[in-house]
């Protein structure tokens, strides 16, 4: 797996490998840019993931997930805050972000 010194070359380098598309978090969903539809937990698969930790501000404490859907044709990343700014998720979701982690 390759390794990224920030959050901004991860973007960039994922971007690369096609994952183009820019997801929003809801409570039990992702959402492409386009805001069109919903994709729930069992329609995607988070292919890798980078976590980030910045060294004197806890706001850049995240993690950027490469995600694809065969259901949408779809792949994409969902960049994701972490400790006191992280999103209030479904079980669903939660299960589906964390599970991920420990890969």
């Amino acid at each position: 797996m390759e390794n990224y010194s920030n959050l901004i070359e991860a973007i960039a380098g994922l971007k690369k490998q096609g994952y183009t598309e820019d997801f929003n978090l809801k409570k039990n969903a992702i959402i492409p840019g386009s805001g069109t539809y919903e994709i729930f937990h069992d329609e995607f698969v988070i292919d890798k993931y980078f976590r980030f930790e910045g060294d004197t501000d806890p706001g850049e404490q995240s993690i950027i997930y490469a995600i694809h859907s065969l259901k949408y044709n779809i792949k994409g990343i969902l960049i994701n805050a972490y400790g006191i700014y992280a999103e209030s998720l479904s079980n669903e979701m939660i299960g589906k972000l964390h599970f991920n982690k420990e890969l």
